[in-house]
């Protein structure tokens, strides 16, 4: 099985390496252990203290080391910098979740390439460490095999793009019902949109997002969603980027990839069919979108991603 191994840097937020756990459990996929410096209590924040019982010798050998914690301290443990470099000398795939990124740059992991943080520290970051390119505000950075996310709701979908990456999209979308989100987001969607929750009178859009996640084969425009709505494009516009973080057409376009991917996951649908079933129009149309979102051709991911017919 692929191991993952959490390196838990003090003080960390409970909420955080507990939600990872759960969406990447959640496959059955994982082999999952959890270390740190020195054994015992690790104290965090936001919840009840956390209790460790492997030491770092636990990183040899991981697939993917996940960095999580230090609250963006400047005096890292040199073994946790040692065990973290060790890791990603060795080819391991390394992920931090919030103030970890900071764990990351100290050890040189993040030199010459992008990461992100949490929003309120994305200054200080780039303050600190100028050979790191910091995007901020965004939900997670994914530069080759080195990923990075910003905390909280951002942890989550760091651990379902690399349950996605792993194990494809349907994987992905089982986990993330069992962590009761919706369909995977990008990266590059904002941590925080600076928008009031609507008035109660004021209705969500998720009925329409419902109602056209039914029917991503057909030929959806923005007045057919406000139609549904019940409401102007441009109210339509403004409050759905309120609620997901983008706007309408892009999030039908991801929608549509995704149901792409499940369905070279789990059919025998040729690829034209595909195209057509998850509104993407042409087998052409479907390429460039696979390849812009994956790296591989349709033909490829079925290859790779292949499940088995239940």
């Amino acid at each position: 099985m692929h191991r993952i191994v959490f390196v838990v840097v003090a003080p960390v937020y409970s909420f955080d390496l507990g939600i990872a756990r759960m969406v990447l459990d959640a496959t059955g996929s994982y082999e999952i252990t959890v270390c740190t410096a020195d054994t015992g209590r690790v104290e965090a924040v936001g919840g009840p203290d956390v209790f460790v019982d492997r030491d770092l010798t636990a990183v040899r050998g991981a697939d993917t080391c996940v960095v999580i914690g230090g609250g963006g301290r400047t005096d890292t443990d040199p073994r946790i910098l040692d065990a973290v470099r060790a890791a990603a000398d060795g080819g391991a795939r390394m992920a931090a979740i919030c103030t970890g990124t900071f764990v990351l740059a100290q050890a040189g992991v993040l030199d010459g390439r992008r990461a992100t943080t949490h929003w309120g520290l994305t200054d200080e970051l780039a303050r600190r460490h100028p050979q790191v390119t910091v995007v901020p505000d965004v939900l997670y950075v994914a530069d080759g095999p080195v990923l990075t996310s910003a905390g909280a709701a951002a942890c989550i979908e760091l651990c379902l793009h690399m349950v996605r990456t792993d194990l494809g999209a349907a994987a992905a979308a089982t986990a993330g019902r069992m962590a009761l989100v919706a369909a995977p987001r990008s990266g590059d969607q904002a941590q925080v949109v600076d928008t009031p929750l609507p008035a109660v009178e004021d209705a969500s859009l998720a009925a329409t997002r419902e109602w056209a996640l039914r029917r991503l084969d057909e030929p959806l425009t923005l007045a057919d969603l406000a139609t549904h709505a019940r409401v102007s494009v441009r109210t339509l516009t403004r409050r759905f980027h309120a609620e997901t973080g983008t706007s309408p057409l892009q999030w039908l376009l991801h929608r549509r990839v995704d149901r792409a991917r499940q369905l070279l996951e789990t059919s025998t649908l040729p690829v034209d069919l595909v195209a057509h079933h998850s509104g993407l129009g042409s087998a052409d149309s479907l390429r460039q979108h696979m390849v812009r979102r994956t790296g591989l051709t349709p033909t490829a991911y079925r290859a790779s991603h292949r499940r088995p017919l239940q």
